[in-house]
């Protein structure tokens, strides 16, 4: 490996562009331990990887996702919550670290694993802290993408203990919570915030006055009743709202291609306004 003919090879290829993978120091074929060794699979791969996130379009960019539900405390064992699994949330920052970019990912509570080095984890559990996490970040991001459901209303307070179920009827009174997406729109200078409407009817037309209402660049739009459509089903079928009554209609498709695709035309837009 030392040899100047490998020495003068390994140049001639690295001045013609070529990417060479570092070679490792270990027992050699010859049965002599030394520098020269064909570098461990795991590692070659790392490299490509890293290689491939280098020429990323999102390279140096933030992301800011949240997603998942958020659990309102009755008492210290009972909640108010909703179906939502945080699957689409999730894919959405895995595509978004895919083409580079350094995502945080605020995660209501769910049994989702995020593995991929590029995105750190903020767990959260009610309204309150979703809505800290995400405002204490939004100024930092360049893409803010809100797939989170959010409680809308959250018990006025939670009793200390558990309440008994000796009374006949348990009255709670309920707040609205703080719209996080609405005061990022407002607080919006140079990111390109994406929101998320469900809807059971009117559904493009919900989502258009959304898309304006909090300021959005984007709205995904779906509905409730679709068929084959769950909370934590691997598919869906949305429609990417865009202003001046622009839309896609992605059809039925994985939560994976939805995001991958949503990542895509995000690129796409942000290039655009440049």
């Amino acid at each position: 490996y030392r040899h100047p003919s490998v020495s003068a090879n390994l140049k001639r290829l690295s001045d013609s562009g070529v990417h060479i993978v570092p070679a490792e120091t270990g027992e050699l074929a010859s049965g002599l331990s030394g520098e020269g060794r064909m570098a461990e699979p795991e590692n070659i791969l790392k490299f490509i990887k890293d290689y491939i996130l280098d020429k990323a379009p999102l390279k140096g960019k933030k992301a800011l996702v949240n997603a998942g539900p958020t659990y309102e405390p009755i008492d210290q064992v009972r909640f108010i919550g909703n179906r939502s699994s945080g699957k689409m949330g999730v894919a959405i920052a895995e595509a978004f670290a895919q083409q580079g970019a350094e995502v945080t990912l605020v995660l209501g509570p769910s049994h989702l694993k995020v593995k991929h080095r590029l995105i750190q984890v903020i767990p959260v559990e009610t309204a309150q802290e979703m809505h800290t996490e995400m405002l204490h970040r939004y100024a930092q991001a360049d893409i803010v993408v809100c797939s989170a459901a959010v409680a809308d209303y959250a018990p006025e307070k939670a009793e200390k203990g558990k309440i008994k179920k000796g009374n006949p009827e348990l009255n709670l009174k309920l707040l609205k919570t703080k719209d996080i997406l609405q005061e990022l729109g407002q607080k919006k200078q140079s990111q390109f915030l994406v929101g998320f409407a469900l809807e059971t009817d009117n559904l493009l037309k919900n989502a258009r006055e959304k898309l304006e209402r909090k300021n959005c660049d984007l709205i995904v739009a779906n509905e409730t009743n679709a068929e084959n459509q769950a909370f934590h089903a691997e598919n869906n079928q949305v429609i990417f709202v865009l202003p001046n009554n622009n839309t896609i209609d992605l059809g039925f498709k994985s939560k994976t291609e939805i995001a991958e695709e949503l990542v895509q035309l995000i690129i796409q837009k942000r290039t655009q306004k440049k």
